[in-house]
């Protein structure tokens, strides 16, 4: 692998532009294709972003030879075939959290990637923020001992209109795989799969869930209180207790400046990023997976030890769990 890294984005919404952004920013990073579901929507995010080459479809893309690696940005419903088409045409793959729709797609492109020896990870970047590591470098050294609870919630104000894409079960709508899906993998960084699984949801008119209720609990004791809402803006906050102390993340746990530690008898620890991470505060902090996935690429390596795909693929038996709990059913499950 060369030291510069090629990409490919496909689909051109927010969160690809975003991401596109961060990319250009990084010196080893070039972005070099974008493809979409028709011309025009390409060429358009290609003149934006001074990208060289516009693919009016996801296979163009997937067939471009000069492409290294393509993050994939659609909405969940389409993860399992966007990123199946890239893996079968040879690409290293970034795609998009939720993973997918459900265990059995997720375990399905798990399946292919490791059958071709190509490179997959999920986008989780909460996995890969430099404060994030810290955090987990701490619980792990036993700052606070044993951990007993997470606590978690991501959710929105709203309202979305019954034609949004959040209400639309076709294209996985819901809070769980939106908004959820930090909650449960905040937990299961630090506690692995649960052993136990409840959840009690409301559900809109369209059958996907608006407010969700979570509780995780681990047969050596530990327990997880999650939350996720459509319609209620939550504090978007997030703590870890353990037996020796606790940390605390202010709003947006799941890409933050800074956690505090308090444990007995100490004042409150601070801490932030440092350094080189520091110096890139200042993007919507993407960066920092991207850069994890063109480590892997030059070192060889097929899977991130940061975002392992077991990993991913527990979190989504614990989003379908969920699911089964609170009577949310998509036309894939039925695959």
């Amino acid at each position: 692998m060369a030291e510069t890294v090629r990409w490919g984005i496909l689909s051109t919404g927010g969160i690809a532009a975003s991401f596109t952004a961060d990319l250009l920013e990084l010196a080893d990073a070039q972005v070099v294709a974008v493809g979409s579901r028709g011309p025009d929507s390409a060429k358009r995010f290609a003149e934006r972003f001074g990208i060289p080459r516009a693919h009016g479809s996801w296979a163009e893309l997937a067939a471009d030879e000069e492409v290294d690696v393509v993050y994939v940005a659609t909405p969940h419903s389409a993860h399992r075939v966007a990123a199946g088409l890239c893996l079968e045409a040879g690409r290293a793959v970034l795609c998009e959290k939720a993973f997918t729709l459900n265990a059995r797609e997720a375990a399905e492109l798990v399946d292919l990637a490791r059958a071709r020896n190509a490179f997959l990870m999920e986008a989780m970047w909460t996995y890969c923020d430099p404060v994030v590591r810290r955090m987990t470098e701490l619980v792990r050294d036993g700052a606070i001992g044993e951990v007993r609870v997470v606590q978690a919630d991501f959710g929105l104000a709203g309202p979305f209109d019954a034609g949004h894409r959040l209400r639309d079960p076709a294209q996985g709508g819901g809070a769980l795989l939106d908004l959820g899906v930090y909650p449960v993998s905040f937990a299961q960084l630090l506690l692995g799969e649960p052993d136990d699984i409840q959840a009690r949801a409301r559900l809109t008119p369209e059958g996907v869930d608006e407010n969700t209720g979570i509780l995780l609990g681990w047969d050596g004791g530990a327990t997880a209180l999650l939350s996720c809402s459509l319609n209620a803006d939550t504090p978007q906050t997030a703590s870890v207790t353990g037996t020796a102390g606790r940390i605390e993340f202010p709003r947006g746990f799941f890409h933050p400046e800074r956690f505090v530690l308090h444990r007995p008898g100490r004042d409150p620890e601070e801490f932030t990023a440092q350094g080189a991470d520091a110096g890139l505060s200042g993007l919507h902090g993407l960066q920092h997976e991207a850069a994890e996935v063109m480590r892997c690429l030059r070192a060889g390596e097929t899977e991130s030890p940061l975002v392992p795909l077991d990993g991913s693929l527990a979190v989504m038996r614990t989003l379908d769990a969920v699911r089964e709990r609170i009577g949310v059913r998509y036309a894939a499950d039925e695959g």
